[in-house]
């Protein structure tokens, strides 16, 4: 039995952000065959369950880059950050004005004046982003709405009226290079902080201890699944610790070359069905092989 922990944007997610049917039908293979299947992403754990909700799959999750670990129902672990550091970034990012979100145990927080935040962050300097469609550029930059998982704030400061309110991760939109370099330099400063990035445009601030791979760890214990058969599938910086401590690293076709440097395979890239043909063939395949020959053992005998 395997654990394989993949990872969402950018891997599982098209570029069109749908798991594809040929995505879907290898996690279910896969799970119909014993093996354990767990999402880590970036994202919110709410926002993580309506996408598997929408494919019907039932997977182990690890929300907000590994900070909230979920099986069958149970909250496994959850790594929040200190007061300390939460009021010095805050400040930090009101000061310079940057778009940024706030993920929590009660949801996702987001300025009031998100909007003018993302346009004083295009002027000057901007990241370019080979590929990047205009749509998506829409989806990234655009005024959150408020639902049942966001909300806004206008001070952050009214978070703390919040009774139980934990805050796991910080999420900033970073349009502009000098900006997003001098905030890097400040944030990864910070003691007791760890700084990653799933995209070009974005920094990630959690508590030292939370990332994907404890989280994978976190889970494998949990199901009593050595790490040497962990398997984890991923394209950035923010799966790095995962793609590190698993058993097998696998990077997608279309992950930065750091990212594929340190893995001990490469698949497919997320347009092409890439975490499906990692599954056929460095797992499945592998099992059919094992199988194939033990069966072929016990004939000559």
């Amino acid at each position: 039995m395997k654990l394989i922990a993949i990872d969402l944007d950018g891997t599982l997610l098209s570029q069109d952000t749908l798991i594809t049917q040929e995505n879907v039908q290898a996690i279910r293979k896969a799970q119909s065959q014993g093996h354990i299947v767990m999402i880590c992403s970036g994202r919110a754990p709410e926002d993580i369950r309506e996408i598997l909700k929408k494919y019907e799959l039932s997977c182990p999750l690890a929300g907000s880059n590994g900070t909230v670990v979920q099986a069958e129902g149970k909250l496994l672990g959850i790594v929040s950050m200190s007061r300390e550091n939460i009021i010095q970034i805050a400040k930090k990012l009101d000061d310079e004005r940057a778009p940024y979100r706030i993920y929590a145990n009660q949801g996702i927080f987001v300025p009031e004046d998100w909007s003018e935040r993302v346009n004083r962050d295009l002027q000057g300097d901007t990241i370019k982003v080979e590929g990047l469609s205009d749509e998506t550029f829409r989806r990234i930059t655009e005024q959150p709405q408020q639902s049942n998982l966001i909300k806004y704030f206008h001070d952050y400061n009214e978070l703390f009226d919040r009774v139980d309110l934990k805050i796991q991760k910080f999420f900033i939109l970073t349009l502009n290079q000098q900006r997003k370099s001098e905030l890097t330099t400040y944030l990864s400063n910070i003691s007791g902080v760890a700084t990653t990035s799933s995209g070009p445009m974005n920094i990630e601030v959690m508590d030292k201890y939370g990332n994907k791979g404890n989280a994978l760890k976190i889970v494998a214990d949990y199901y009593g699944i050595s790490m040497a058969d962990t398997v984890a599938i991923g394209d950035n910086f923010n799966d790095i610790p995962m793609l590190k401590v698993a058993g097998f690293s696998i990077a997608m076709g279309n992950a930065d070359t750091v990212v594929k440097q340190l893995c001990k395979a490469v698949t497919l890239s997320n347009a092409e069905n890439g975490v499906s043909y990692a599954i056929d063939q460095f797992i499945l395949n592998q099992q059919e092989q094992y199988i194939n020959s033990v069966q072929a053992i016990r004939g000559d005998r």
